[in-house]
């Protein structure tokens, strides 16, 4: 029996584990039929969150996602979707702007095949968008009834506070949710995105709770390199050979060993580890077949004693990065040098 979780201080509940989507349409399974069946199969099995972005596989994966659940289901389903990424050459075709928030919404709207959309998401920070900008037109359209509340994703700390103050501040709907990446490999947050996140209440759904498949049992010392087509599209972040990533190939032969003494399954032990925060509300999964998610199915049930979590931290102490890759977001302050040498903007 599922046990829900509050989302929030919203008063909507949902269940500890949410299905991501995506994985269905062409970066993934391109079979919509039994993407389908996934989707019906996660429901049935207590799951009534589903996660989704318009930049899934170009809009395929909302439109798949609206296949699952018409004919009834729509409305015990807590949807969420984002807006953000680039859907076209048009420059305005993407971001956070009001002009491109408007328009963008009545697509999803239209590809998911529903009237409103439970949780509208800021896929990911621009720097050059007055969030109060964003704010004011995520606001027109909660009370225009077209979504019911806002998140963010992968924001920095200062900038989930800097959300709650224009709301509070200008009057616009606050946020209330955000989806930080967090897996056993990548524990950045535990610094201090979940406890701002906890100090204002925002209800935490955490994106890569298997890192990318690091956390599957594929990746492992003498196994070879697994095929994939995130490896192919970020060959960086997944290069077993790479000394990058040494580091992430050595924890995960831990905590692997450290699962089988356990009797789990090592996707179990990293589902249970991100399930165990106080902070975290669900645990976006991301199955691309049914065998994926049978395998991940239950491991909100698991739970991980203090012998166990202590040994985690030992493998990979709190609030660490492995690598810098899996932390989903750099700031422009960080991949622009102009913006740190002043030789540069005087240039």
């Amino acid at each position: 029996m599922t046990e829900y979780r509050n989302f929030g201080r919203t008063g909507v509940k949902v269940s500890p584990l949410c299905l991501g989507t995506m994985m269905f349409g062409a970066r993934g399974n391109t079979d919509h039929d039994d993407s389908i069946r996934i989707i019906h199969h996660a429901l049935d099995s207590g799951i009534n969150f589903v996660d989704t972005a318009d930049v899934y596989s170009a809009g395929e994966s909302e439109t798949i996602v609206g296949k699952a659940l018409a004919g009834g289901r729509r409305d015990n389903v807590v949807l969420a979707t984002k807006f953000h990424g680039s859907l076209g050459s048009d420059p305005n075709e993407q971001g956070n702007s009001r002009r491109w928030i408007i328009r963008e919404v009545e697509n999803s709207l239209r590809r998911l095949g529903t009237d409103w959309i439970d949780l509208y998401q800021v896929h990911r920070p621009e720097p050059d968008t007055d969030f109060d900008e964003t704010l004011g037109a995520l606001s027109d359209l909660v009370h225009q009834g077209k979504i019911r509340y806002i998140g963010t994703s992968t924001f920095e700390p200062s900038a989930i506070v800097e959300g709650q103050w224009i709301a509070e501040r200008r009057g616009r709907e606050r946020v209330v949710a955000e989806q930080p990446p967090y897996s056993l490999l990548a524990r950045g947050i535990e610094r201090e995105v979940l406890p701002v996140a906890q100090r204002h209440g925002l209800a935490v759904l955490s994106w890569s709770p298997l890192a990318g498949g690091w956390l599957t049992g594929r990746y492992r010392k003498g196994a070879g390199q697994p095929v994939s087509s995130r490896a192919e599209r970020q060959a960086e972040r997944f290069d077993i050979a790479s000394p990058e990533n040494s580091a992430k190939l050595d924890a995960v032969e831990a905590l692997a060993r450290l699962a089988e003494d356990a009797g789990l399954t090592l996707v179990q032990l990293a589902l249970a580890f991100v399930l165990e925060h106080p902070a975290v509300t669900s645990a976006i999964i991301g199955p691309r077949t049914f065998e994926q998610l049978a395998g991940q199915l239950g491991a909100d049930r698991v739970r991980l004693g203090g012998d166990i979590l202590d040994q985690i931290d030992k493998i990979v102490p709190p609030g660490t990065n492995l690598s810098a890759r899996d932390a989903g977001y750099q700031p422009a302050a960080l991949t622009d040098p102009a913006l740190r040498r002043r030789t540069a903007r005087s240039a």
